[in-house]
This record gives structure tokens, C-alpha cells and sequence, in this order.
């Protein structure tokens, strides 16, 4: 398999079809601090909303409602 090294322009071509929810999240999953953060909140079981709030406030995220309730 060819790979295209990250630094030349050729590697972001594709982004200018990515919207704006792929584009961030392309960013994220490459953070080492967003990972790092992610994975200190997954575990937990009743995380509470003031911790999740400091969460999606620091990387910039909104979480939509979801159908079922969250205890």
C-alpha cells in the first residue's frame, strides 16, 4: 500500500468533502489529550452531568438529547 506522507497537500485533499462534524472529529481522535480524556470518563458508570459539562466544554462537543432517560 502507497501512503501519502501527512505533510504535503495531497494528504488533506479529501477534507474539503468532509463536513464540519467529520472534520472535527478527524481532529479529535488524533489528540492525544482528547484521548486521554476520553478515556478517563468512559468508565464511568453515573458520570455526572457537571463532569460531562467540563468535558464537552473543554473539546467544544454537544451531546443531542437522547430517547431513552440517562439516570
Amino acid at each position: 500500500m502507497l501512503s501519502i506522507d501527512w505533510r504535503t497537500p495531497a494528504a488533506y485533499k479529501h477534507a474539503k468533502s468532509i463536513p464540519a462534524a467529520g472534520f472535527a472529529w478527524e481532529y479529535l481522535r488524533r489528540n492525544d489529550e482528547y484521548q486521554r480524556d476520553f478515556r478517563a470518563i468512559t468508565p464511568i458508570k453515573n458520570l455526572s452531568g457537571r463532569r460531562l459539562e467540563a468535558f464537552s466544554q473543554r473539546w467544544g462537543l454537544r451531546f443531542s438529547m437522547r430517547s431513552r432517560n440517562i439516570r
